[in-house]
């Protein structure tokens, strides 16, 4: 009697765990898709400096994990997805709104995370060394707001025409249509 008891009351809390666990991965995946604008927002002229809490208040939890604490987006998820659909366009910081990339330097390395061998505002683009995982490796971050991208990777033999793989968390890209894009989806 004690064993289907404790059966049953391990049953009702993996039951339950499942059911949070759910609603958690829900509510993550809304967070974490690209945020897709209208039209190019207007470039930061000086570095974008903010407390924490103001961090917090303007960025999603996942967005804030990635950009202000270094972390990472899981491979092939929903944000990956979305990447790979999207057409022309240009990508900005979610956290400031430079502009870091455009679909013209995007391609797919079948890694599991948004792909790019250039920024395209290079100047919008800083680089440190990482060793987080116990061995170097260069950081991308944003030179304005100082949020962690992604890394960028050499040599890895890609067809490209800098042989470099930007790494970049699709979390905290802010994704704007070219013209042409957005009036090829109007007439659909």
């Amino acid at each position: 009697m004690k064993t289907i008891i404790f059966s049953g009351v391990l049953g009702c809390f993996i039951a339950a765990s499942t059911f949070f666990a759910c609603a958690d991965e829900s509510k993550a995946k809304k967070e974490t898709i690209i945020e897709v604008m209208e039209k190019a927002p207007e470039q930061p002229t000086a570095p974008v400096k903010k407390t924490d809490e103001e961090w917090k208040k303007e960025l999603t939890p996942e967005q804030y994990r990635i950009l202000r604490e270094d972390g990472t987006e899981r491979a092939n998820g929903d944000v990956y997805k979305e990447f790979k659909k999207q057409g022309a366009g240009t990508y900005y910081c979610a956290g400031c709104n430079a502009e870091l990339f455009t679909s013209t330097e995007k391609f797919d390395s079948n890694c599991g995370w948004p792909s790019f061998y250039d920024p395209a505002k290079a100047k919008n683009v800083k680089y440190t060394t990482d060793y987080h995982l116990g061995y170097a490796r260069t950081e991308v971050t944003c030179k304005i707001c100082e949020g962690h991208l992604g890394h960028v990777f050499e040599g890895e033999g890609f067809e490209t025409p800098t042989d470099k793989r930007y790494c970049i968390n699709g979390t905290v890209l802010k994704f704007v249509a070219a013209e042409d894009t957005k009036e090829e989806q109007e007439k659909d």
